[in-house]
């Protein structure tokens, strides 16, 4: 490690500070994590040499996937569970639109991109599609011989793009504040706090050692939802701890970008941004479809259905008060499915 690194993190955190204070002053949506999404972004792209800390990434996870685990009362999971067979329909049509953005984009570049062969292309654009995490999806596609700048490329723009526009459209629209399921525990009681984070803890590092993906996101959120669903009331998280949480996790994000990641292929950035926002208006139908078959708030399935990160999504739901356990339900369930099945799908299809 560069005696430099940790300069650089402690300045890429400052400048992400500075961002969200900006965010704070404009009332803009999710000021903790637009603010520095955008400014570290932007820094990275042109050329500052900012830097994300892994740990520091891990345990904004690790806070957030607490957080959200104290959602998950008797009554919210019996809800949930109602609901089984929308989940499973929003999963189907995720696998369809992933699909369906690939090879919208092999059309789009297969001809544009003679240099790669056209093996190699169909996994590229397959994988760039999938609506899968960015790391999970550029390893598979990996392993089909893709082109994995290209793929990375795509799934670090979708996100970006998801993640600032949600927040903004639903601010403009009114559509916040409809949480009817709060958090059953409001307190934050110290000792209650340090068992909850021990126990939460040992939950992200069992699903490490199990190699399972975002380990730090699922294991604790499966462990508060343990506590939660017990009727154990332990501690709520502290606001700070979710800011930072959540400042964290954006400057992973942004540190993605590079001065080269414009240059690599304008005509395939441009192509993957209007795709998004194709994608974001054809979600939104399904959702308000979903949102009229189960009863719940269209905003609320919006984001559950939405070709963003699970984090990220859920974090919206939880600052915009959007029906937490669902848009968590929604998304997690849909991020395994795809682990799971988008592999087997690409050798089915492409035999």
């Amino acid at each position: 490690m560069s005696s430099r690194y940790p300069v650089r993190v402690l300045a890429t955190l400052l400048l992400a500070l500075a961002a969200a204070c900006a965010c704070l002053a404009l009332h803009t949506p999710l000021p903790w994590m637009i603010g520095p999404l955008l400014a570290v972004s932007l820094a990275s792209i042109a050329g500052a040499p900012t830097a994300s800390y892994t740990p520091l990434r891990n345990a904004g996870q690790w806070t957030i996937g607490t957080a959200l685990g104290l959602y998950f009362t008797p009554h919210v999971v019996g809800l949930v569970a109602s609901v089984w067979w929308a989940i499973v329909l929003a999963i189907a049509w995720a696998l369809l639109l992933g699909v369906g953005f690939g090879r919208w984009l092999h059309s789009m570049h297969a001809s544009r991109m003679p240099q790669v062969p056209a093996k190699s292309m169909r996994a590229t654009t397959y994988f760039s599609g999938a609506i899968g995490g960015a790391s999970e999806m550029t390893l598979m596609a990996e392993s089909a011989g893709a082109r994995t700048d290209l793929v990375a490329a795509a799934h670090s723009l979708r996100l970006v793009v998801v993640t600032v526009t949600i927040p903004f459209a639903m601010q403009w629209s009114g559509l916040h504040g409809l949480e009817i399921n709060p958090p059953g525990v409001r307190e934050v009681n110290p000792g209650g706090l340090a068992l909850l984070a021990a126990a939460t803890g040992i939950g992200g590092l069992a699903m490490r050692a199990l190699k399972r993906t975002n380990p730090w996101f699922i294991g604790p959120l499966l462990v508060a939802m343990g506590f939660t669903m017990a009727g154990q009331s332990l501690s709520a998280v502290p606001t700070w701890m979710s800011n930072t949480a959540q400042l964290v996790i954006a400057v992973s994000l942004g540190v993605r970008f590079s001065r080269e990641f414009l240059h690599t292929a304008p005509r395939w950035l441009g192509s993957v941004v209007l795709g998004t926002f194709g994608m974001l208006l054809l979600c939104a139908a399904v959702a308000w479809l979903l949102a009229w078959a189960t009863g719940l708030h269209p905003a609320t399935m919006i984001l559950g259905t939405s070709p963003g990160g699970i984090a990220e999504m859920s974090i919206t739901a939880k600052v915009l008060q959007l029906g937490v356990p669902v848009v968590t339900a929604f998304q997690v369930c849909r991020l395994v499915a795809v682990l799971l099945i988008v592999g087997p799908m690409f050798r089915w299809i492409y035999r």
